[in-house]
C-alpha cells in the first residue's frame, strides 16, 4: 500500500503547478505539469478517492488543477470544442457515450456465490465527469501548444526529461525496480513481469516496464526530430542524446518500443515530412479498422506468431496469450456491441461459480470496446487519430494552393529572371508537424497490443490538432505567407515619366 510520502507528493503537486503557471508561459507550464506528474508521482493505487468523483491520481490530478489554474490564475477562456464538425461530434460522443452505456446495463451479473451490480443513474455524473477530465490535457494542449513553438517545446521537454529519467532507469536495470518501493512504499504490479532475459527492465515511478520503455522511445524520437529540424551548427548534441537514449532503450529489454524506435528513426532520417505524414495516416487507418478485421477473423494471427517465434519463443508465447484473451473479450464485447458493458469489470468473462475475472485485457482497444462499445471506441480513437488526418490533409492542400497562387503572381509581376524557388512564398508547414504526426501514430498503434494511453499521448494529439487547425485557417503568425522582396517592393525605385522610350 502507498505510504505517507506517496500521498504527500500528490498533495504538494498542485502547489508546484501553481508556481509553473505563475512563472512560465502557459504552454511550457502545461508540459511540465503533466509530464512531471506522469514521471515523478506515485502510480496507482495511490490516489485521493472522493465520493462521486473519479480517483485523483497522477493521471487525473494535473487535469483538474491545470484547468482551474488556466481559468483563475492565467485568466484564459478555455476553448473546449475543436473547430471542425467532426471534432465536435467526437468530443460529444466521448463525453456522453457513458450515458447510453448506463441505460443499457442496469441488470446485475449473478454468479453462484457472488454478484456484480448493474449501473445506476447516479453513475452518469461520475462517468461524464471522468470522461471530461480525461480530455482536459487534450483541450489545453490544442489551445496553448498548437503552434511551431509549442510543438518544439513539447519535443524538447520530452528529450530532456528522457535524458534525466534514463539514469534511474539504468539503476533499476542493474539492481531491479526498487525506487517506487524505497520512496513510495509499494510495487505497482507483478514483480515477475520485470524479469527479462536474465536481467530486469526498469519501471521507476511508472505503472509498468512497457510504459517506461515507451517513454524512452518517445524521448529518442524527439531527439531525432529536433536533430533533423535544427540548424547544422547546434544540433550535434541532439544526435548524441539519441544514441544514448537508444542504448538505454535496448538495455530495458522491451522488444516493441525498440522496433518502433528503429522504424521511426529510419523514416525521419531518410524521408521528408510529407511522406512521414502519409505513413502516419496509413497507420492511423489500420488502427481504426483493426477491431473490425479482428471481429471477422481477417487478422493473420498465425503468421504474426510465426514471425514473433523467429525472434523469441518467449515473445511468441506472450503474443499468443494476448491474442487468445483478445478473442474472448471481443466475443464478450459483441454481446453488447454499440454501448458496451460498462465499468466495474463487467466487460470481462467471470467464473460462473466464484465470479472471479478469468480474462486479461492488455490492448486499450479491446478495453474501450468492452466498456463503452463501438461508440466509445470510435470516439476515443477518433479523437486520437483526427489530428493525424487533419494535419496530412490541410498541410498538403494549403501548401499546394499557396505555391500555385504565388507562382502565378510571380510570373505576372516580376520582370527579373531569378530562381523560381527564391520567388515563391515562404509558407511551408513545419516539418516537425509531419514527424510529430508519425510519433502520435506510433503511440496509437501501441494501443493495439498494450493499454499505454497516457497523458503524454493526449498532449501530443491536442498540440497537433491545434497546429492543423491553424494551418487550415492560416491564423498562425509564424505561418503567414511572406513573399521575398522584389524590385517592385523597393523603397528607392525611380518613377519614369510615361511616354515613348528608346532602347537605352
Amino acid at each position: 500500500m502507498p505510504n505517507a510520502i506517496a500521498y504527500l507528493a500528490l498533495a504538494l503537486w498542485p502547489l508546484l503547478m501553481f508556481v509553473f503557471f505563475k512563472r512560465l508561459p502557459v504552454g511550457r507550464a502545461l508540459i511540465l505539469s503533466f509530464l512531471g506528474a506522469y514521471l515523478l508521482l506515485p502510480p496507482q493505487p495511490a490516489a485521493f478517492d472522493f465520493p462521486l468523483l473519479p480517483p485523483l491520481n497522477k493521471d487525473t490530478l494535473p487535469n483538474v488543477v491545470a484547468l482551474l489554474l488556466v481559468i483563475f490564475v492565467v485568466r484564459e477562456r478555455v476553448q473546449f470544442l475543436p473547430r471542425s464538425k467532426v471534432g465536435i461530434a467526437l468530443v460529444a460522443a466521448f463525453i456522453f457515450s457513458p450515458v447510453f452505456t448506463i441505460f443499457t446495463n442496469g441488470e446485475p451479473l449473478i454468479f453462484a456465490n457472488n454478484s456484480l451490480r448493474g449501473l445506476y443513474e447516479r453513475d452518469i455524473v461520475a462517468l461524464i465527469f471522468t470522461q471530461t477530465l480525461i480530455l482536459v490535457g487534450f483541450v489545453l494542449a490544442r489551445q496553448f501548444l498548437g503552434n511551431r513553438e509549442g510543438l518544439r517545446d513539447l519535443l524538447f521537454v520530452f528529450l530532456v526529461s528522457g535524458l534525466i529519467y534514463s539514469f534511474p532507469m539504468l539503476l533499476e536495470v542493474r539492481l531491479s525496480p526498487q525506487l517506487n518501493v524505497w520512496i513510495y512504499g509499494y510495487f505497482p504490479h507483478v514483480f515477475e513481469q520485470v524479469i527479462r532475459a536474465g536481467g530486469y527492465r526498469a519501471t521507476v515511478f511508472l505503472s509498468h516496464g512497457i510504459w517506461a520503455a515507451i517513454f524512452i522511445m518517445m524521448a529518442l524520437a524527439s531527439a531525432i526530430i529536433l536533430w533533423r529540424n535544427s540548424p547544422k551548427g547546434g544540433r550535434s548534441w541532439f544526435f548524441i542524446a539519441a544514441i544514448f537514449l537508444g542504448f538505454v532503450l535496448v538495455l530495458n529489454k522491451t522488444l516493441g518500443p525498440v522496433v518502433y524506435a528503429t522504424l521511426f528513426v529510419i523514416l525521419v532520417l531518410f524521408t521528408g515530412w510529407k511522406f512521414q505524414a502519409r505513413v502516419a495516416v496509413v497507420m492511423a487507418a489500420l488502427v481504426l479498422i483493426y477491431p473490425l478485421a479482428k471481429s471477422i477473423n481477417a487478422v493473420p494471427e498465425e503468421r504474426i506468431l510465426a514471425v514473433a517465434s523467429a525472434a523469441s519463443e518467449e515473445r511468441s508465447n506472450s503474443l499468443r496469450f494476448r491474442f487468445d484473451n483478445e478473442n474472448i473479450l471481443l466475443d464478450r464485447a459483441m454481446e453488447k456491441p454499440l454501448f458496451g458493458w460498462g465499468t466495474w469489470g463487467r466487460n470481462h468473462v467471470h467464473d460462473a461459480f466464484s465470479g472471479e475475472i478469468t480474462t486479461v485485457s492488455d490492448g486499450r482497444w479491446v478495453i474501450t470496446i468492452g466498456v463503452y462499445g463501438w461508440l466509445g471506441f470510435l470516439a476515443e480513437f477518433g479523437l486520437l487519430t483526427l489530428p493525424i488526418f487533419m494535419f496530412a490533409y490541410h498541410s498538403s492542400a494549403s501548401q499546394r494552393a499557396d505555391q500555385q497562387r504565388w507562382r502565378q503572381s510571380v510570373s505576372n509581376e516580376i520582370p527579373v529572371k531569378k530562381q523560381l524557388e527564391d520567388r515563391i512564398a515562404r509558407y511551408v508547414p513545419s516539418p516537425i508537424g509531419g514527424s510529430l504526426a508519425l510519433l502520435l501514430a506510433v503511440n496509437v498503434a501501441d494501443l493495439i497490443p498494450n493499454a499505454t494511453l497516457t497523458p503524454m499521448t493526449w498532449l501530443i494529439a491536442g498540440a497537433l490538432l491545434g497546429y492543423a487547425e491553424k494551418i487550415a485557417d492560416k491564423t498562425d503568425n509564424n505561418m503567414q505567407v511572406r513573399p521575398k522582396p522584389t524590385l517592385s517592393d523597393s523603397s528607392n525605385r525611380i518613377e519614369l515619366p510615361k511616354g515613348p522610350r528608346t532602347i537605352l
